[in-house]
């Protein structure tokens, strides 16, 4: 199954124009959404979830109309949003035994071999009677992703999944969803780009409503092989800098400002070439689509 979404639009009525005309095909597998805050994701996401109406353009699932046909398409959906709640006072067994029920499991057996499948897959069965509410961060995700997962979901979204989690939780929840992507379309959207690098077969950059940029991580990266170039300066100099190259990021290190420069040749003997990593392709996406509304 394939999802492909043509010349997507959705403007706000404070005016935000959220959505510009995105054009997408998403195989089985994971596919990665890599954006700054404020790019554009989660109404990307929402949209998709059907949980709200296109301006213009068309989305299929198959032979599904997601934008149209969407009671069909929430029959195939599992979503984790980026804000999820749980009833603190409800035990994980019970909550997804009922929204199993929800979901159409009416046989008591039948949901009881479900949920139990859920939980071990999610490392969860061991706090499996313990309330939601002293979950860590960590463990209401794993339970996110196991409610998703109810109903064998053909296209499954999960929206800043690994925010706010510790290393080992996020380690934990990369191989689950590494699992889970591959026989479902996993749509991953995140602005760390350690989760793509990690994770994802394709992907597209999404900056200011546009994508501007998709295909294999490797492949992006690629595109700027041989063009990062790095050099330690002084925090006061970083601004004559910007003004005269293309400085893509800045990060501090050993109380040196390192900044990561975009060209095609060495800028001078004092700058050394740096591997290029997909981290270097989405600054340098995000900083030329930014360049463009300032000039």
């Amino acid at each position: 199954m394939e999802l492909k979404i043509e010349n997507l639009s959705k403007t706000y009525s404070n005016g935000v124009h959220a959505l510009k005309g995105i054009d997408l095909t998403i195989p089985s597998g994971m596919f990665g959404l890599l954006g700054p805050n404020g790019a554009g994701k989660s109404s990307l996401m929402r949209t998709l979830a059907t949980l709200q109406q296109a301006d213009t353009g068309t989305v299929t699932l198959g032979d599904i109309d997601v934008l149209n046909e969407k009671e069909k398409v929430r029959q195939l959906l599992g979503y984790l949003p980026q804000e999820f709640g749980v009833y603190p006072k409800v035990s994980s067994y019970a909550m997804l035994d009922h929204i199993a029920s929800l979901k159409g499991v009416t046989g008591k057996g039948e949901r009881k071999d479900l949920v139990a499948s859920l939980l071990n897959k999610t490392n969860l069965w061991h706090v499996r009677n313990k309330s939601l509410g002293t979950y860590s961060g960590g463990m209401k995700q794993r339970f996110g992703i196991a409610q998703a997962l109810i109903g064998e979901p053909k296209l499954i979204i999960v929206d800043e999944p690994t925010a706010g989690l510790d290393p080992t939780e996020r380690v934990r929840f990369h191989n689950l969803l590494s699992e889970i992507g591959e026989n479902t379309i996993v749509i991953l959207s995140t602005h760390i780009v350690e989760d793509i690098s990690n994770l994802c077969n394709n992907m597209a950059i999404i900056c200011l409503g546009e994508v501007v940029a998709k295909g294999h991580p490797a492949a992006l990266t690629e595109k700027v092989r041989n063009r990062i170039w790095k050099k330690a300066i002084e925090k006061a100099e970083l601004e004559a800098y910007q003004e005269e190259m293309t400085v893509i990021s800045t990060h501090l290190k050993a109380g040196k400002t390192v900044i990561h420069v975009l060209s095609d040749d060495q800028p001078d003997n004092t700058f050394a070439a740096s591997t290029a990593n997909l981290e270097d392709v989405y600054f340098a996406e995000i900083t030329a689509r930014m360049a463009t509304i300032t000039t």
